[in-house]
């Protein structure tokens, strides 16, 4: 039973995950950079964010069998949803502390528009408008955290893919 609350909770978080990146790649899409420092790369970000929120949902979709047999993994495989679950958790946490802690900056520090913007993708709404502390601590970090989170979901399953089965 503790194998399928795994498997089903992975696949919502995933699927989420991916989601929420394809929905923040969106809003860099509708932008396209107007007024904003880093015009040039908007479309490395907008395709960066597609490519990672769409493998998260698409991962979160697939039959299981399909999953081990492109890991190369047996289908009661713990690790088919433990791992990249736990890469999204440890992602997750870094970047929603990061993601903080770039919202809480003042403004007169003038940080690298470019750099936060990699690290931090919603840091777009802090350039165009200045949030509440409500508002970042409880929807842009975990926004940010959630994009993340596709990252990581993506990085554990190319560890599986990569990686010999024990």
């Amino acid at each position: 039973m503790s194998r399928r609350i795994l498997s089903v909770s992975a696949r919502i978080l995933f699927f989420v995950c991916g989601a929420v990146s394809l929905g923040t790649g969106t809003i860099y899409a509708l932008m396209r950079g107007e007024d904003l420092p880093a015009q040039r790369d908007w479309f490395f970000f907008t395709a960066a964010l597609g490519l990672l929120g769409g493998f998260s949902a698409v991962v979160a979709l697939l039959p299981r069998s399909w999953i081990a047999r492109i890991c190369r993994r047996e289908r009661d495989d713990e690790s088919l949803f433990s791992l990249p679950l736990k890469m999204l958790a440890l992602f997750a946490a870094i970047f929603y502390l990061l993601a903080a802690g770039a919202f809480s900056t003042p403004h007169t520090w003038n940080l690298d528009p470019l750099l936060l913007l990699s690290l931090c993708p919603m840091y777009v709404v802090r350039m165009t408008l200045d949030p509440p502390a409500v508002g970042i601590f409880f929807i842009l970090a975990p926004v940010n955290a959630a994009t993340y989170g596709a990252l990581g979901v993506t990085l554990g399953y190319s560890l599986l893919v990569f990686r010999r089965p024990h």
